[in-house]
């Protein structure tokens, strides 16, 4: 029998504990402590996490400890038998017996490898409701000293995940997603850059270490389904995020692993139910998706749409999304004009033929964000270019000259005033002028 009973074995007792402070804390852990080696098992781990919870990073505890509800802490696990002080008992002693954090800090050209036992030391009583935790000293710095490097997310998703593997890999594709976000938002990475933080790769080799399988599920029909698979079950199921991956082939055998990671929407609140019985919010969208409809139109009219559709970065069937093709016309075509108006219609063809090129699948979840991201980035440069060396600027081009008015520039503009022995002798001078440019 397990030390913490998982959800099934409480299905038939419906006991709820309330669960407010839980729902509003974050978790926040330095991302050396993510990618660590956590030796431990489910409860341990979540206990630590728990516990890493309570503290305040404005204000951490000088003393490295500090104080659980019981009650708190039986919710979060979902304890209801009368039989959960001595099974917490027990889940503690296995923790501080087994459990340890070992982690690998890159140091110059090498590294260096630490082993910690995260929580030494554990107090409670039969008395009241409080738990005395003990951070040791050298776990402290991934947990407070977070300047840089640090991933934030939210406790409550881990109260459903009865696996390891669930906690894990939640935690890393929380480091990505969290980067994704920064980067989306700060800038100051190129947009491929910045879509690789939300379809992680990792190698099955590094996956195996961080979650420990290095000598376990040697098939990897049985790491996929227990390190793999059900784990991204779990998470699709109880945390905000939705994750699918792909397996990625050299030879015949799997080399890595890569993700593909959206936010659930937010649930909304009974304000926007309320709203939604407002005639003026429902003339305020009605005017919304009357513009949409305006935009997508527009869209679809564009020579920059033929030119996607050229370029095999949008489907026919995607020209039936509304709001896709609105999105088009807002936010992209406009950024199109202006490397219109700086490199010609060649150069928007040239940038789309490029993009298509160095295009990933998982791009075309969002494509009209891909093509924003894509050509943002590349306007700065040709603006810079073009500063730096004019003559690639877009100026338009001139009719092709006959020889005659090439001539001309050679002659005075009073021509029509001179005599006629000047006259023959400009006739002279334009015949040589003449052969001169045809290399005669």
């Amino acid at each position: 029998m397990s030390i913490i009973p998982n959800n099934n074995e409480l299905n038939e007792k419906k006991v709820v504990y309330p669960l407010k402070e839980i729902e509003k804390r974050k978790i926040v852990e330095h991302n050396d402590l993510i990618t660590s080696v956590a030796k431990m098992d489910k409860v341990p781990l979540k206990i630590f996490e728990l516990a890493v919870s309570c503290i305040d990073t404005d204000n951490p505890p000088k003393d490295h400890t500090i104080l659980l509800s019981k009650t708190e802490l039986f919710a979060f696990f979902k304890v209801s038998d009368n039989d959960k002080h001595s099974r917490f008992k027990e889940a503690i002693e296995k923790m501080q017996k087994q459990a340890f954090f070992q982690i690998k800090e890159v140091k110059g050209k090498g590294y260096n490898m630490k082993s910690i036992v995260p929580i030494p030391f554990v107090e409670w009583n039969s008395y009241n409701d409080e738990v005395k935790i003990e951070f040791h000293r050298e776990i402290m710095p991934y947990l407070i000293e977070l300047k840089e490097k640090f991933t934030q997310y939210a406790l409550s998703d881990l109260v459903d995940l009865n696996s390891k593997y669930s906690i894990i890999l939640y935690k890393w594709l929380s480091m990505n997603y969290n980067q994704y976000e920064h980067y989306s938002n700060k800038g100051g990475r190129r947009a491929e850059q910045v879509e690789s933080y939300r379809n992680p790769s990792i190698l099955v080799k590094e996956l195996r270490i961080m979650s420990d399988t290095v000598n376990e599920y040697k098939d990897f029909r049985n790491f996929d389904k227990w390190v793999l698979k059900k784990p991204i079950e779990e998470i699709n199921k109880y945390t905000s995020f939705n994750v699918s991956y792909d397996k990625i082939k050299i030879g015949r055998s799997i080399d890595s692993i890569v993700f593909h990671i959206t936010k659930k929407p937010v649930a909304r609140n009974d304000f926007y139910k309320l709203e939604e019985q407002d005639p003026i919010y429902l003339q305020d969208k009605a005017n919304k998706e009357q513009a949409e409809e305006l935009l997508a139109g527009k869209a679809l009219k564009s020579k920059y749409t033929k030119l996607l559709l050229d370029n095999m970065l949008l489907s026919p069937y995607e020209m039936t999304d509304t709001s896709l093709m609105a999105g088009l016309q807002a936010h992209v075509y406009p950024l199109y004009d202006e490397l219109k108006a700086l490199r010609g219609l060649n150069g928007v063809k040239d940038h789309l033929s490029y993009v298509r090129s160095k295009q990933e699948a998982y791009s075309k979840r969002n494509i009209a964000k891909y093509l924003k991201k894509a050509i943002e980035q590349y306007l700065p440069t040709v603006k810079l270019q073009d500063l730096e060396q004019p003559e690639r600027a877009n100026y338009k081009k001139p009719k092709p000259r006959t020889l005659e008015e090439v001539a001309k520039d050679f002659l005075p503009a009073y021509q029509n005033t001179t005599t006629e022995s000047e006259k023959e002798e400009l006739i002279r001078l334009k015949e040589e002028i003449i052969k001169k440019l045809r290399g005669e």
